[in-house]
């Protein structure tokens, strides 16, 4: 009976060092996977930081600017000779760390200049600040000295993309304008500041993220700013006292950030260590990405942690097993003598020996009361096997009879509890679409109430912007009957049902209005034959809801691009004056199996994107009118080109 010991000493020890180990090393996955998106989620918060700085550096450089050029002072200078003026510009650039600042008079804006987007903002009277990049011909007319100091060797970088070129001569400069409009001077003020080899810059940004850092692992943390990929302001040591500035980023990062514009927020080699990293690109002022900004620090001190967490942890298992093994051992020892005897009675049981007994198994603790127990349950076994051999005829009829019955009762019950679900849902549906349509109301009478201020505030100016306060108004109200369908809908027994008499073809042609967002931002083109017809009576707010859900389907089901095709005319049914609406597509047209169920409640083909209400809803709002909608396909030489949804409302009878 070794299998006996041997199965218990497996279960006993099974969870210590089977389903343990198992449970360790999904932890540690798990919280390797956290500590990773820890270090992921502080690098992107040190990103924003550096990109903060960048912008608040861009923001203050054309507020000084601005300064400057509204001044009383400026406006003096203006009127005084061409020297005090270069004096005075030399002297301001030089307070503000600029690099360049000159005055540029509108008669002189040539197409040179005007090339700037920055400049001709500030011709348009606009201020402005980017980031631009010039090249070292633009950058030798403003000064040598501002070119040489661009330019900076490129070194051979490892992972980087393949270049020819030996060093990088442009400069990325934080490019400002203002507009000056005084009197006889209108013109433009131009400054600018190269980033390239700012040392103040990078090292301002390095200390604004990582110096008083509160983690626990110093972290060892640099910055660079790049243009294009190549660095040319950085902390990055390429040697220890040797910035590395030349150097180039690698190719996957270029490719993520410069060329899909994706922020990269993982780890990177940089220069010559692995680093968790954030390089965020940048724009200049045409849009264009021109480079990109990093901050990132070692992960070797991270990944020493994880390592020395990790030990610390098995470490620990081993010894708990250790200690626990032997303990397991003496305690299934007292248990293996009775459990044996035990099963050899019952192996005996089951070669058809019923008389088969444990006896007396020198033991009163559990397993001796279950010894006891076993045997008394094997007179009872050999007691009822007699009894349960004369009812098993018996028996058989009797589960064939239940059987059939069961089925019955299955079939009944299944259909029950379809009902019921379906019930559930649309109570449920209901609730809900009470508790959104109050929410909406409350913002509405916010919104209502601020545009009442705005007309007791302005006065008379209200005049020229009443048309779009009316429109507010006029929509406000809209969202007010849709939120009064919505309640109906909810709870139809509480709110009568509004209804007037109107011409189709307004309506069609708001609703086209409010899915025009929709339709413009796809290849689609909106045909309209509207022809005359007579006047209907329904709500206009229902009618514009199922307008716009069945335009919706149709612009979806075309899947960018296609024709919409909405057309209106009069109509007779079953003697009966109308109009008819026919909204048509040239999509994929409806499954011939789905036709009979499109207008059934939850039936959708858009999985997970919708609930399947929008048409069912439709037919309820048209036939609570009096109205007809029905769908099929439009077919053409034998092919399916399109699906068409009709509409069909009788006309108001007119008093004879």
């Amino acid at each position: 009976m070794k299998s006996v010991r041997l199965r218990l000493l497996l279960l006993a020890l099974l969870p210590l060092s089977v389903v343990m180990p198992l449970l360790l090393v999904v932890a540690m996955a798990r919280w390797n996977a956290d500590y990773d998106n820890v270090l992921i989620v502080n690098v992107e918060s040190d990103l924003k930081i550096a990109d903060q700085y960048l912008r608040q550096l861009q923001a203050n450089s054309g507020d000084d600017l601005a300064a400057i050029a509204s001044s009383t002072r400026f406006a003096k200078v203006l009127r005084a000779p061409l020297q005090d003026q270069l004096r005075f510009l030399d002297q301001r650039r030089q307070a503000l760390r600029l690099d360049f600042l000159y005055y540029l008079p509108m008669r002189n804006i040539d197409r040179d200049a005007r090339r700037w987007p920055v400049i001709n903002r500030a011709a348009q009277g606009d201020l402005a600040s980017e980031i631009d990049i010039f090249t070292a011909a633009d950058l030798d007319v403003i000064s040598a000295d501002l070119r040489d100091r661009a330019r900076i060797p490129l070194i051979e970088t490892e992972a980087a993309a393949p270049t020819t070129r030996p060093a990088e001569d442009r400069g990325m400069v934080i490019h400002s304008a203002a507009p000056v409009s005084n009197p006889g001077s209108e013109g433009v003020l131009v400054a600018g500041r190269l980033l390239n080899r700012d040392l103040d810059f990078i090292d301002t940004i390095n200390a604004l993220v990582y110096l008083g850092d509160s983690h626990r692992i110093s972290r060892k943390g640099t910055a660079t700013l790049f243009l294009g990929d190549t660095r040319i302001s950085t902390n990055v040591r390429l040697f220890e006292d040797v910035r590395a500035l030349g150097t180039r980023v690698s190719q996957a990062v270029r490719d993520a950030v410069l060329g899909d514009g994706q922020t990269w927020l993982d780890r990177a080699f940089v220069v010559n260590d692995w680093y968790i990293s954030g390089y965020l690109p940048l724009t200049d002022s045409f849009g264009k990405r021109v480079g990109m900004l990093y901050v990132g620090f070692l992960e070797a001190p991270f990944a020493a942690a994880k390592v020395s967490a990790y030990w610390t942890v098995v470490l620990s298992f081993l010894s708990v097993l250790l200690l626990s093994a032997p303990l397991f051992l003496w305690l299934a020892k007292g248990i293996f003598a009775p459990l044996e005897q035990m099963s050899q009675t019952m192996a005996r049981v089951e070669r058809g020996d019923l008389a088969a007994r444990n006896g007396n198994v020198g033991r009163r603790d559990e397993i001796g009361q279950v010894a006891a127990h076993l045997d008394s349950l094997l007179d009872q076994v050999q007691d009822r096997d007699q009894k349960l051999r004369d009812w098993a005829g018996e028996l058989n009829d009797r589960v064939d009879q239940r059987t059939a019955e069961l089925r019955a009762a299955n079939d009944k019950l299944e259909a029950t509890y379809k009902q019921l679900v379906m019930s559930e849902k649309l109570a449920s549906i209901g609730e809900i679409t009470a508790g959104v349509a109050h929410e909406i109301n409350n913002p509405i009478a916010v919104i209502q109430g601020n545009v009442d201020v705005m007309r007791m505030t302005l006065g008379p100016a209200t005049e020229d912007v009443e048309t779009e306060l009316a429109l507010i108004d006029d929509q406000i109200l809209r969202i007010s009957a849709i939120v009064s369908k919505l309640l109906q809908f909810a709870r139809p027994t509480e709110f009568g049902t509004f209804e007037e008499s109107l011409d189709l073809a307004p309506v069609v042609s708001d609703c086209l209005v409010l899915v025009d967002h929709v339709v413009t931002k796809q290849d689609i083109a909106v045909i309209e034959h509207f022809g005359e017809t007579p006047a209907v009576r329904i709500d206009p707010g229902e009618l514009q809801q199922v307008v716009i859900n069945l335009i919706l389907n149709a612009v979806q089901a075309m899947e960018g691009s296609g024709q919409l095709l909405l057309t209106l005319r009069e109509m007779d049914r079953d003697h009966i004056s109308g109009a008819c609406l026919e909204v048509a597509d040239t999509g994929p047209g409806i499954a011939a199996k789905d036709l009979p169920s499109v207008f059934n409640p939850f039936y959708t083909t858009k999985l997970g994107e919708g609930t399947g209400l929008g048409l069912s809803i439709s037919q309820t709002l048209i036939q609570r009118a009096g109205g007809v909608i029905s769908a099929e396909n439009r077919v053409e030489d034998g092919k399916i080109i399109g699906a068409v949804f009709s509409i069909w409302l009788p006309a108001v009878e007119t008093p004879s």
